[in-house]
């Protein structure tokens, strides 16, 4: 519980900071407004009591209506003057607080995107993106409702108890004595019951991402549940999270259902024990002790019972806003566990720059000139010198792990030269698309070195390597918008004409020019128009443009049919020409015509070399072939 609490209050000064941090200005202008909202709308009590003295006087003293008036309609115009001012201030601080909330959440969303942009693929292979993206739903939904609602009314109703207190005790402190009594005994059950309905709100809200991450994954998955007949056993895994989500958020609302009847029952009995109290002690004649020096009348009574209708209703208010808060509070922290993630380090400092050559020394161009070098600062005297980008590869000795405790690869020596084209066969599992996430460091390597045009790739940006490489992945990720922009995706300033070559470089271009618009076809979603293998083909486009001298190709043409596959190895062929290109397929016949063929096993290299010394060898490679040992 102590834990708790420390949590809450931390993430709620961090949320202040940053609030502050956002709009320097406006909040402090905003706070203003609030204290002058529950102020204002505590002092109509006083003239109230003003009105009622006058009338009680008039009643008493046999004080004519016309001799009475002004003084009734002098109070009466204050009041109304203070109900002007009190809208006044609420239309400007709705307004105010709308521009706030919506330009902080809006600034939140982009924290949290630009952010997640820098964190590491580990980060997304061991999340589930539908928590990921509850982050951006429920999550910022909660705490929305937490700064537009329950913290702006948590503070009025502080501020408001507050006030009121103090006019109280201005004119009974005897019968103000009963009504912090009573507030006492709502505090206390309040804590009691709202600490309870708090713990069951953030596992609420918990749940809510974890609920959502299981629906993401299903439906993504619909065609595999549906052709295993899995739909049972999915509904069960659903109904198991959503049974969780149940529970937290049926004991949250129990305990803060149960508040509210028992919250409105104790104001009741307050209100009903002051005018009591009051009658006693008027009836008695016992002297009020009070600031005001006031005798106890209906002048002070009745009024004294607005305010206390006033003051329980500002203490009941609190009870719903610390739940909202909480939610707010825990939703908060979840997006502040997103934002703490350690973003995807960058030691490098060789970049990758347009080069010119004059004089037979190569320098760096301004302009795009279709050639590229790697730029060496050196630290030691602070010269700059280049290297011609090639694409040659070679790993020395490498060792990997996603785990420390369980080693992936192991001694991985290999070298990939331009025009070079290596393959990777072998079992699932057996590391081969591992290689190719460290060529791009997806991940970084245990031990050994990889090193890029003689550059150990740890000294590369990432950004500056990542430009340099080419990827079509086994599955194929299209994005929203035409056809064009999808392909320009791999070189954004690239010009028509050149999108349109690349795309017949993979043979996509006659597909495409019987689409319903051409080149300006709008895909939607992640293309589902398309077939698969057209959708590869577009992929194969997308790096094609970007003419990087190194080609990564994960299962490539793993989606295409034959006779598609016939017309995008031809393209590939010249893709690959002056090019480094690594191939991992389980279709043996895309490797034939490898030059050389690296065999995997649980990590290990057992055999390398071309497809006739593979099979004259009649190792592995040849047993995968001839389909002695198949793949699994």
């Amino acid at each position: 519980m102590k834990n708790r609490t420390q949590n809450q209050l931390t993430t709620l000064k961090r949320l202040l900071k940053m609030m502050f941090s956002f709009f320097p200005k406006m909040l402090p202008l905003i706070l203003l407004f609030i204290v002058l909202n529950a102020v204002i709308g505590a002092l109509p009590s006083i003239f109230q009591q003003n009105v009622v003295a006058v009338l009680e006087n008039s009643w008493n003293n046999n004080i004519s209506w016309a001799q009475t008036k002004p003084q009734v309609m002098h109070f009466v115009l204050i009041l109304a003057c203070l109900y002007a001012v009190a809208l006044l201030i609420s239309f400007t601080y709705n307004q105010l607080m709308a521009i706030f909330t919506q330009g902080f959440l809006k600034k939140v969303r982009d924290e949290m995107f630009e952010h997640m942009e820098s964190l590491p693929i580990r980060y997304f292979d061991t999340h589930q993106h539908g928590d990921i993206m509850s982050h951006y739903t429920n999550d910022v939904d909660a705490m929305r409702q937490m700064i537009s609602q329950s913290f702006p009314q948590l503070l009025i109703s502080l501020i408001t108890i507050v006030t009121i207190l103090c006019i109280m005790m201005y004119y009974s402190i005897w019968m103000g004595l009963v009504i912090i009594a009573g507030s006492i005994v709502t505090i206390t059950i309040t804590k009691i019951i709202g600490g309870k309905s708090a713990k069951y709100f953030m596992a609420q809200q918990k749940s809510v991402g974890k609920t959502e991450g299981v629906i993401e994954e299903m439906i993504n998955g619909q065609k595999v549940v549906k052709v295993f007949n899995h739909e049972k056993l999915t509904e069960e895994e659903f109904n198991k999270v959503n049974h969780e989500l149940y529970e937290a958020s049926y004991a949250a609302n129990k305990y803060s259902n149960t508040l509210m009847p028992i919250l409105n029952n104790i104001n009741y009995i307050v209100y009903v024990m002051v005018a009591v109290m009051g009658g006693i002690f008027m009836e008695t004649r016992i002297p009020n002790f009070s600031i005001s020096g006031l005798p106890f009348s209906i002048a002070v009574i009745v009024p004294f019972l607005g305010m206390c209708r006033q003051f329980s209703g500002a203490i009941q208010q609190i009870s719903p806003q610390i739940n909202a808060t909480v939610m707010g509070l825990a939703g908060a922290a979840r997006i502040f566990d997103l934002l703490d993630e350690q973003p995807e380090t960058d030691e490098g400092y060789v970049e990758l720059v347009y080069a010119k050559e004059e004089n037979g020394a190569i320098t760096e161009s301004d302009t795009p000139t279709g050639k590229w070098a790697w730029k060496h600062p050196h630290k030691a005297d602070g010269s700059i010198t280049y290297t011609p980008l090639a694409g040659n590869i070679q790993f020395y000795d490498v060792d990997f792990s996603y785990n420390p405790d369980k080693v992936i690869l192991h001694n991985i020596t290999l070298y990939g030269k331009p025009g070079q084209k290596i393959a990777f066969v072998g079992a699932t599992g057996a590391g081969k698309t591992t290689i190719t996430n460290l060529i791009n460091r997806f991940y970084d390597i245990a031990d050994g070195k990889i090193r890029y045009d003689g550059i150990n790739i740890n000294k590369i940006k990432k950004s500056s390597l990542r430009r340099s490489l080419g990827i079509i992945l086994q599955d194929t990720v299209l994005f929203t918008g035409t056809v064009m922009d999808n392909i320009r995706y791999g070189k954004l300033d690239a010009t028509d004409e050149e999108c349109i070559a690349a795309a017949k470089l993979a043979g996509a271009d006659t597909f495409i020019r019987h689409l319903p618009e051409g080149y300006n076809t709008v895909l939607s979603g992640d293309g589902s128009s398309l077939s698969q293998g057209q959708c590869q083909l577009l992929a194969i486009a997308r790096a094609a443009v970007a003419n990087p001298p190194v080609m990564i190709m994960d299962e490539a043409t793993s989606s295409i049919d034959t006779r598609t596959e016939q017309i995008v190895q031809e393209g590939m062929d010249r893709l690959m020409q002056g090019r480094t290109v690594f191939v991992i397929a389980h279709r043996l016949s895309t490797v034939k015509n490898a030059n050389v063929i690296i065999v995997l096993d649980h990590g290990h290299i057992i055999e390398r070399g071309t497809h006739e010394e593979l099979i004259a060898k009649k190792g592995q490679y040849y047993q995968l072939y001839t389909g002695a040992f198949e793949l699994e």
